[in-house]
């Protein structure tokens, strides 16, 4: 079954610039994709059009089965999260926890299952002893599994990582790609990883390869 497909979407930022042209592709429920391609080549637009941060010119986008349009982005939110290449760009809370609490307050998710979900996913991704932390005290690794316990305690069927390990030291990188790798087979969660890495792409199901905001190539890795 697929959990999401694309058909002939278009996007331009302004007259010149196609960013997304003519992209075409679906996912399979619980399959762990990769999406490659340079700086530019369309990328992370395809990703914000997925979440609904950008609104395609043209074509159609399916989430689990529903049109992604004005009158349905907000329920398709909650079937799909992203964590960006800086999870500066994220927090919004004053601590650990208020960050993690952030997406479930929107949600007007109850306070003891709130509790809970914070309890749960903080300790999945080891942030647990870090719950009264201000976020800027964190190493950038931490930082991200924080904006990951956020999204995981919203219980999404898909997540989308956008280069979320670019900007981490080795060590940082190292956690994150075992962190990701994780919650797809525990989770069953479906996994967009944008990513340079290599070794990423090697352990995925299928990748895309984006240039020029056209699908170039696609296929198992």
């Amino acid at each position: 079954m697929n959990i999401i497909e694309v058909r002939n979407v278009f996007y331009r930022y302004n007259e010149k610039d196609q960013a997304v042209n003519d992209v075409s592709f679906e996912i399979k429920k619980g399959d762990f994709v990769c999406l490659l391609g340079h700086n530019g080549s369309g990328k992370s637009t395809l990703a914000k059009l997925l979440v609904g941060l950008l609104k395609a010119n043209s074509g159609s986008i399916d989430i689990d089965g529903i049109r992604l349009d004005e009158s349905t982005v907000d329920e398709l939110r909650k079937k799909i999260g992203i964590v960006f290449q800086n999870p500066d760009n994220q927090f919004v809370g004053v601590t650990v926890k208020d960050d993690i609490a952030f997406g479930l307050e929107n949600r007007l998710v109850e306070h003891e299952e709130m509790l809970k979900r914070i309890d749960h996913y903080s300790k999945l991704v080891s942030m647990d002893q870090f719950m009264d932390y201000n976020p800027e005290d964190l190493s950038g690794g931490e930082k991200q599994r924080v904006a990951i316990a956020g999204i995981l305690a919203c219980n999404p069927e898909v997540i989308i990582f956008d280069e979320a390990t670019s900007m981490l030291d080795p060590k940082g990188k190292r956690e994150i790609k075992q962190l990701i790798k994780d919650i797809h087979e525990q989770n069953k969660v479906t996994v967009i990883s944008i990513t340079h890495d290599i070794e990423e792409v090697v352990g995925s199901d299928y990748v895309y390869v984006l240039n020029k905001g056209e699908i170039a190539m696609f296929g198992k890795p």
